[in-house]
């Protein structure tokens, strides 16, 4: 019953991508991003003010899962501080890879891409969002990047 809902949830946020546009303006950070393992593509855009995410958006075409996930992506950070980020970054890598959630970490719909841990060859679709996010905000003091290479 559960992994019926987590799939409906990722494919609404598939059918109907939130934040599916271009950011334009001074402030506006963008970085295209190709997933090396598959071919999926995008552009994410970044509006960030004194150190909290304004605004996101993105571009791009791939699979449910990496649209899915880039939709949820561009929803769970809106309004958060990059050091807020990237506890949710290390915890949604720790539920892509492993299953696991952390405790006090609410990644909301994310959530429902938990059972891709168990599809290996899907990580990089559902991180790829994620890993173009880590090359806009690498030189941000309060952003740390994972360890991991991609």
């Amino acid at each position: 019953m559960l992994d019926n809902l987590y799939r409906q949830v990722i494919m609404d946020h598939y059918s109907h991508k939130r934040n599916f546009k271009e950011l334009y303006g001074s402030t506006i950070r963008q970085v295209h991003y190709k997933n090396p393992t598959c071919g999926d593509v995008m552009t994410l855009f970044i509006e960030l003010d004194q150190n909290q995410i304004r605004n996101a958006a993105f571009i791009g075409e791939g699979c449910s899962i990496s649209m899915a996930s880039a939709s949820m992506m561009t929803e769970l950070i809106k309004h958060k501080s990059v050091k807020e980020i990237s506890c949710l970054r290390t915890a949604f890598e720790q539920l892509i890879r492993h299953g696991d959630t952390t405790d006090g970490i609410d990644l909301g719909d994310c959530l429902s891409l938990r059972g891709v841990h168990q599809l290996k060859a899907r990580h990089n679709c559902a991180l790829m969002t994620w890993q173009a996010l880590d090359k806009i905000l690498k030189n941000e003091k309060e952003y740390c990047t994972p360890l991991r290479s991609y």
